[in-house]
């Protein structure tokens, strides 16, 4: 599930290129992640690594995550026995 959440929010990246000639990358649902490279190549090779870090942090000080293509990796409420 989460290599499918990488995929998922890799394909909603956008570039921009800075004035420095580098390019910027980020994922707009996701706050806080960027990355950059020389070329949108190198941007877009570093993405995942530098995304699946991102994502455990995130998981980590339990940040409330986007879902992404209909994948939720924030934790759910325990069901209650009691309720059945």
């Amino acid at each position: 599930m989460i290599t499918a959440y990488i995929r998922a929010a890799m394909e909603l990246a956008e570039f921009e290129k800075m004035e420095n000639g580098r390019y910027f990358a980020t994922v707009p649902p996701c706050q806080g992640f960027w990355t950059e490279g020389a070329t949108i190549e190198e941007c877009k090779a570093e993405m995942p690594e530098i995304f699946e870090s991102w994502l455990l942090v995130g998981l980590q000080h339990h940040h409330k995550l986007p879902v992404i293509a209909g994948i939720d990796l924030n934790p759910q409420p325990a069901l209650n026995a009691e309720a059945y």
